[in-house]
């Protein structure tokens, strides 16, 4: 037994007190079962159809795969404690920062740090190389990127923190928040990596902003601090505002965050206990502070003190785990996902969904609100009125459907009406969003070098602070506008991408956060002009603000379509060229100036965008045209500036007038160039329209010419050039009904009609499946996604289709609804054959994607599935031994490592399809892959009696 020894010898050399407990378990399991193995083989031997033979094989080749499956765990849980207490040994150095003082005791805090943080840093680095999941790797690296930039520039502002102190000199203040703030920021990345490193899966659902990831994280930040706090209380001398106190404090604080999302029995008992711990901490420091922490009542609060923070950790964990077993569907993030939760209810308004389609409509109507708070005059105005009027629509209908009448014709009437408004306000949305990019981004620079120039004027200036103060002000108001419109474009201009959302909120959150380290690192620098750590703190500060600002600037851009950004620039850079025309108007040279120069950086955006989208791409005929475009407007920008200075310098010449007016005329033009370039428009003359004419229209058709059909702008139709897309558009009738036989001929019957397509499949998930069905409400999931395409020459939808039905298959096999052990096992191998057919398929598709932020999406939600369905085959042979013996540990074990592994593989599946279809409208000339995008619910026009099917294919040139 090879496993044996090896465990063994783990055991035996290893001195963490966890494996040493859970391996020999493990390990023992794995002896048992190869005895069990051995005593069948011996039995079969004289009998081939022994009962108990039989037994004792499944029994030994289940403790087999049990027993191997628990050693890997406990050994790999084991290396990830190592590198988690290397993590905490970097968290208990950043804990004392604040109170060194002095140059010797900064000198050995870097001794001692400097070790521990290159582990870190090198263990760290080593465990994402082996983890599978794309995303708990990025997060690893981008937090250990962060642990390394941040820490130099720690020691900096504990410098400069020392220097202000033993000078005696003012801002000791502002350099404590400094050092304070960097402290926190590392200890935050340090144990987000903690976090990550204990996770085993990822849920492409669950966002960084839903209540329960909120609560999850806040618990493990009151676990890291409980022991800190427990040593201040057991510390008769502990001090007031130091460590241990600011512990307790912080618990208390992530504890009333997770009673503000907790349910409302569970919300009640943590505040009152918060409330407790509060007041008794408060009487204990000032005991203490009073020489007193020694007398029998201070010992007697602190005893009490104790027992309730006890309280409280078990009350915040108990509402972790009741928020997760009740909490029920999470509202999505973004306004993509929850016009999607929307539309379900919206097709079915006679169904229960638990109010979730009513609740994702009124965010979406809070979000339209928000933006309208940022815009002007009659737009905003508009933005309100459609907010308003898709509130009262959604109101009429769940007031229809409580009052049970959810299935008539007055409710689908009413829910198609709202189904249309909600479209018209989500496009509004998404067109604020970029309109506010394109306002808020157009210059980045100067306040950030107003305020640098600020901090840097000679002492001795009449006036420097109060120019400092100014210069603060507008940094920091820049930087909320800048930190708001990140946020929007996260809720209304990512089109459901998880990453990007979360990555844009992140980003606003530290552009805020950096602001006023930024400006007290400048007051610290304009007080002491000469010291040179004071400059250099000041730098590395403002190295990362700019950083971030450029981040967030960067991921607004990817986020929002090319197209539309150049078309509201253009817009901008028109409304300009008039108010310069007023300028010149009214001899106006300071006005001219200023809107020239606005101009001007409106175009080299729209050039930097171009640039972006250019170098994501490895279309030739897409580069070369956006290049070509570029340099246009390159040198039509320098060529508007020059006319436009000599303008100012002389508003009456008239010959320099028309020169400029010229040339702001071929500059508009050349923005209109690339906008074209970026533009991805269908192929009309590949548009095929069937005449009804030339349509067998049945009777019951003749009789009513206009039945009440949505319009065609109510259609889920993919054909927006928002979507980034190039594809042939066509539409036909074959995708409705078969062609007409022809005459009968000769001695041989004529050939059958291909039949329609029919998606017999649908039969399995005609009802919505029971919480209490897992497995099936996963597979269910799938289909839902996948039902919305045809899978007519789409072998993607088709695997994907037949995953989503032996899933459900699977569920029904497990819950023992019928079916044998073979009939389980057979079933996941079926799964697995066909996760490796998606998964190939995929990747064929991503070789070919001509986008290289598409084909990267593709390729990583593509290669977990393969691992997954392989998991799944061998959970599923686990399973199958456990029929008819339901209701046993082992058996809840089992089933439940089953649930999860049949989740994640519909997760993604699901993503795969997702990214396989934005995918596929960026395909290589000469690629030869087919693959017919064609939605399954056609438009139904008022006019004609038929059925109008648009699709595109990946067979063509792409722009």
């Amino acid at each position: 037994m090879y496993e044996y020894s090896v465990g063994k010898e783990t055991i035996s050399s290893s001195d963490d007190p966890i494996l040493k407990h859970d391996m020999p378990s493990a390990l023992e399991r794995v002896e048992k079962a190869s005895k069990y193995l051995e005593e069948a083989s011996g039995m079969l031997k004289n009998d081939p159809y022994s009962g108990p033979a039989r037994k004792k094989l499944i029994d030994g080749s289940r403790g087999i795969l049990q027993g191997t499956s628990s050693l890997l765990l406990c050994f790999d849980e084991s290396e990830v404690r190592k590198i988690i207490r290397e993590c905490k040994k970097v968290l208990d150095y950043l804990a004392v920062a604040e109170v060194i003082e002095t140059m010797e005791d900064l000198v050995q805090f870097l001794r001692d740090l400097t070790p521990c943080l290159s582990k870190v840093s090198q263990e760290v680095g080593a465990r994402e190389k082996e983890l599978t999941h794309q995303v708990h790797r990025e997060i690893l690296i981008r937090c250990l990127d962060q642990v390394k930039t941040l820490a130099p520039i720690l020691i900096c502002s504990m410098k400069i923190f020392i220097h202000i102190i033993a000078q005696g000199g003012k801002g000791a203040e502002e350099a404590a928040e400094n050092r304070n703030y960097l402290a926190s920021r590392m200890t935050d990345e340090l144990h987000e990596i903690i976090r990550v490193l204990q996770l085993t899966t990822y849920d492409e659902d669950e966002w960084d902003a839903d209540n329960l990831t909120v609560m999850k994280k806040a618990i493990s930040t009151i676990q890291s601090k409980y022991r800190t706090a427990r040593d201040f209380i057991e510390d008769p001398y502990a001090m007031r505002g130091g460590i241990g106190e600011k512990a307790v404090r912080q618990i208390v604080d992530h504890a009333n965050a997770v009673a503000d999302r907790a349910m409302p029995g569970d919300q009640d008992a943590i505040h009152r206990l918060c409330s407790e711990v509060n007041s008794m901490v408060e009487t204990v420091c000032e005991l203490r502070q009073d020489g007193k922490g020694t007398t029998p009542q201070a010992e007697g609060l602190s005893r009490g003190i104790q027992e309730k923070l006890g309280e409280l950790v078990r009350a915040v964990s108990g509402a972790v785990n009741n928020m997760e077993r009740l909490g029920g569907e999470q509202i999505a993030h973004t306004v993509t996902g929850r016009l999607e939760q929307a539309t379900r209810w919206l097709q079915h308004p006679e169904r229960d969904d638990n109010g979730v389609g009513h609740r994702a409509i009124a965010m979406i109507v809070d979000e339209g609100k928000r933006v309208a708070d940022g815009l002007q005059g009659v737009h905003k105005a508009e933005m309100i009125a459609l907010c308003e009027q898709v509130d009262r629509i959604s109101r009429q209908l769940s007031d229809l459907c409580r009052r049970g009448m959810g299935n008539t014709h007055q409710a689908q009437q009413v829910a198609r009406t709202l189904s249309e408004k909600l479209h018209e306000l989500k496009d509004s949305i998404q067109k604020a969003v970029v309109n506010k990019v394109v306002e808020d981004f157009s210059d980045i620079n100067t306040p950030l070098k107003q305020f640098t120039e600020a901090v840097h004027v000679p002492e001795g200036v009449v006036g420097r602070e109060t120019n400092l103060n100014d210069k603060a002000a507008r940094l920091s108001a820049w930087s909320k506008c800048v930190g708001r419109t990140g946020r929007l474009v996260a809720a209304g201009g990512t089109g459901g991408n998880k990453k990007l959302s979360e990555a844009l909120v992140s980003a606003a959150g530290r552009v805020e956060s950096l602001t006023p380290q930024l400006v007290a690192a400048g007051r610290i620098r304009l007080n002491y002009a000469q010291s040179k750590a004071a400059d250099e703190h000041f730098e590395n500060l403002k190295k990362q603000y700019a950083e971030s600002v450029n981040r967030i600037r960067h991921l607004c851009d990817e986020a929002i379509d090319s197209a539309t950004f150049c078309k509201i620039s253009e817009e901008h850079m028109q409304k300009h060229t008039v108010m310069c025309d007023s300028a010149i108007a009214n001899i106006d040279a300071e006005k001219m100036v200023e809107h020239t120069t606005a101009i001007a950086r409106l175009a080299n955006r729209v050039l930097q965008v171009a640039k972006q989208e250019a170098d994501n791409s490895e279309d030739p005929h897409f580069i070369a045209a956006v290049n070509k475009t570029a340099d246009h407007v390159q040198n039509c920008v320098t060529r508007m500036v020059q006319d436009a200075k000599a303008v100012a310098v002389n508003p009456l010449d008239h010959a320099a007038v028309s020169r400029w007016r010229e040339s702001n005329k071929a500059l508009l033009s050349s923005v209109g160039e690339v906008r074209r370039a970026l533009t991805v428009t269908p192929e009309f003359s590949n548009l095929r329209i069937s005449d009804s004419s030339q349509l067998p229209l049945s009777p019951s058709s003749l009789e009513d010419e206009s039945p009440e059909f949505p319009s065609i702008q109510d259609s889920n139709l993919e054909t927006s050039v928002v979507e980034k897309r190039s594809y042939k558009a066509y539409a036909s009738f074959e995708e409705v009904a078969p062609p007409r036989p022809p005459l009968p001929g000769g001695d041989l019957p004529p050939p059958r009609p291909p039949p329609p397509e029919t998606d017999d499949e649908d039969d399995m998930f005609m009802t919505a499946p029971q919480p209490n069905q897992p497995i099936m409400v996963a597979a269910h999931g799938l289909h839902e996604e996948v039902k919305q395409w045809s899978s007519k020459d789409n072998d993607i939808i088709a695997a994907a289709k037949r995953m989503a039905l032996l899933m459900a298959r699977l569920s029904q096999l497990v819950r023992g609804e019928g079916g044998t052990k073979r009939d389980l096992i057979a079933c996941a191998k079926e799964i697995a054959e066909a996760s490796e057919e998606v998964t190939r398929l995929a990747k064929d598709l991503a070789r070919e994607c001509t986008d290289k932020r598409m084909r990267t999406s593709l390729l990583q939600v593509c290669e977990r599935i393969p691992t997954i369905g392989t998991q799944l085959k061998i959970l599923s042979t686990v399973k199958a031994t456990m029929l008819g013996a339901q209701g046993t540990e082992e058996d809840q074990e089992a089933t439940d490592m089953l649930v999860g592994n049949a989740q994640n593989l519909m997760q993604s599946v699901k993503e795969t399809v997702r990214a396989a279809e934005a995918a596929s409208i960026k395909i290589r000339t000469d690629a030869g892959i087919r693959l017919r995008w064609v939605r399954r619910q056609p438009c139904i026009c008022k006019s004609r009696s038929h059925l109008i099917v648009v699709s595109y294919e990946c067979v063509h040139p792409t722009v």
